[in-house]
């Protein structure tokens, strides 16, 4: 993959681009419109094609905050066609790399030496690159390390670069406004955490310890003296990354054990920590020789506030759905309605949330949940289509749900969706809560 010399980092430079991309895609629907007028039953699969690959190779020149959006946004399948998913996806783990020069560059100014000076060995091309930084292995008395090197000028134009990606939200993901304003808040404090080096090894170091007692995972040592502003240094994890190793067609007892230990991950961390590693894309594991899961990135994490807590999962309960006096004042605290809606808007929005929270609850309503069945994930699909297709959403003059159930969403929703792709079953609920939501 070619490598890049240079990002662009002032607004300007970065504004830039994006007009030049918005041109193409502008350009790119004056053809298809000349050729649909030739052709009537022209579908919008090329142009789909045409914009995904435009929009992503400007978003991956930039890296950063733009191009994290476009990550997050190939993780939910209903959000985008997929001729975008397909291509925003590579965001993931396959991003066009940093040059070494620049490499070098970040080395001496956060820790005054180049990495030839710190480590015996030190790969010149980066073995994995991503949205926010990139990865190096390097090797010092014996070890093997994985280093990460953020990308220059990122920390610095996420509010900027959150502005300039927002027109391309909403086309492609035909959002309300007001959803968009509502939640961008949220989204521009957890990128902006993402790019804070030191904050994630804290929490790398917090969070795994305290998952350490968990059967069939592993973490990485991380190592704060080798680590600085913009670069992190932790053990190397020998694996596969979870695509490539559901791609290799794992038995299904390796399956269910895989699956069973990146369930008993999230649920620990949500029930009894309180706070969770929001970003459960593939690309953030590595599955072992032995099939031992390991977790490899703690740049998104959500601490999760009592506020939400409660109300979200009473309404998790299979009961509580079927409680409709007490409903209503769940979804007030959950902001999926308000006191000042109509009648009919409370009716219309408690109905469909009910019927989204309900599919959401299914696999806690059991002992055990066969997350290979892929009727239940189409049920999922639709629901979402329900919900995007909607006027009534997208017209709404209020957001329908609170902030802090963006990233918790997102992260049961990529966890379902991992658990799938691994065609894994999995116990699913726990002594110590099972009881709260298994009613």
């Amino acid at each position: 993959m070619k490598e890049q010399s240079k990002i662009p980092t002032s607004k300007v430079q970065r504004a830039a681009k994006f007009v030049s991309t918005g041109a193409k895609v502008g350009g790119n629907y004056v053809k298809h419109y000349a050729k649909k007028m030739v052709n009537p039953s022209l579908t919008k699969e090329g142009l789909h094609e045409d914009n995904a690959r435009d929009i992503y190779n400007s978003l991956s020149e930039l890296k950063g905050s733009a191009l994290k959006v476009a990550q997050m946004m190939s993780m939910d399948k209903n959000m985008l066609p997929t001729a975008y998913q397909d291509k925003f996806s590579m965001a993931q783990y396959s991003a066009p790399p940093l040059s070494f020069p620049l490499v070098i560059k970040t080395f001496q100014q956060y820790l005054k030496k180049s990495p030839s000076a710190i480590f015996e060995t030190f790969t010149k091309n980066a073995v994995n690159a991503a949205s926010i930084g990139q990865v190096h292995k390097a090797t010092k008395d014996g070890k093997s390390y994985a280093v990460k090197i953020q990308y220059p000028g990122v920390a610095d134009s996420v509010k900027s670069d959150l502005k300039l990606v927002r027109p391309f939200a909403v086309r492609l993901m035909n959002l309300n406004e007001k959803d968009l304003d509502h939640y961008m808040e949220e989204v521009e404090t957890k990128l902006i955490e993402e790019t804070d080096y030191h904050l994630e090894v804290e929490r790398s170091i917090e969070i795994s310890k305290a998952c350490s007692h968990i059967e069939n995972l592993a973490f990485p040592e991380y190592y704060p003296e080798l680590s600085a502003d913009r670069i992190i240094t932790m053990d190397w994890m020998d694996g596969k990354v979870m695509k490539e190793f559901i791609q290799s067609n794992p038995d299904q007892e390796t399956r269910n054990r895989v699956g069973q230990a990146l369930w008993d991950f999230y649920d620990y961390q949500i029930h009894s920590l309180r706070q969770v590693h929001a970003d459960p894309h593939p690309g953030n594991f590595i599955v072992s020789p032995d099939g031992v899961l390991g977790v490899i990135d703690f740049g998104c994490v959500k601490v999760i506030p009592d506020t939400f807590y409660e109300p979200y999962f009473r309404l998790i309960r299979r009961d509580m759905l079927e409680a409709d006096s007490d409903l209503e004042e769940v979804f007030m605290q959950l902001q999926f309605i308000y006191e000042t809606d109509t009648r009919e808007d409370k009716a219309y929005f408690s109905s469909v949330i009910k019927d989204m929270m309900g599919l959401l609850g299914q696999p806690f309503h059991q002992h055990e949940f066969d997350f290979g069945e892929d009727a239940y994930f189409q049920k999922i699909f639709q629901m979402g289509e329900v919900i995007s297709e909607s006027k009534k959403f997208r017209e709404s003059e209020k957001a329908r749900g609170a902030r802090d159930g963006l990233y918790i969403n997102r992260t049961y929703f990529g966890l379902y969706s991992i658990l799938n792709e691994l065609k894994a079953k999995v116990v699913t609920t726990k002594p110590e809560w099972a009881a709260k939501v298994a009613v």
